[in-house]
């Protein structure tokens, strides 16, 4: 399974994003364990919010982080998070 770059992108209702203060950073919370993520990775999946593809995703990080070139970095970790299932395509 890959990423549609014409499909909506959600966060999974089975698992959570949150900000962990013991960490100081984000992780996804899931019935197995926890995964601390990285604060790009954070960046990314805060934006599958069921409101943005995959392409809006890159625009909108590029323009937050005036960077260019940042599209297969985010399209492969987002395949990471679809066949992990941290997120789902609508």
């Amino acid at each position: 399974m890959t990423i549609n770059p014409d499909q909506i992108l959600q966060f999974s209702p089975l698992h959570r994003l949150q900000w962990e203060e013991a960490q100081q950073k984000y992780v996804i919370l899931y019935p197995e364990g926890m995964v601390e993520l990285n604060q790009s990775s954070a960046e990314i999946l805060k934006l599958c919010d069921g409101e943005h593809n995959s392409a809006q995703i890159v625009e909108e990080l590029e323009t937050k982080f005036a960077a260019t070139g940042l599209s297969n970095d985010i399209h492969n970790f987002l395949n990471i998070a679809l066949q992990n299932g941290w997120i789902k395509q609508s």
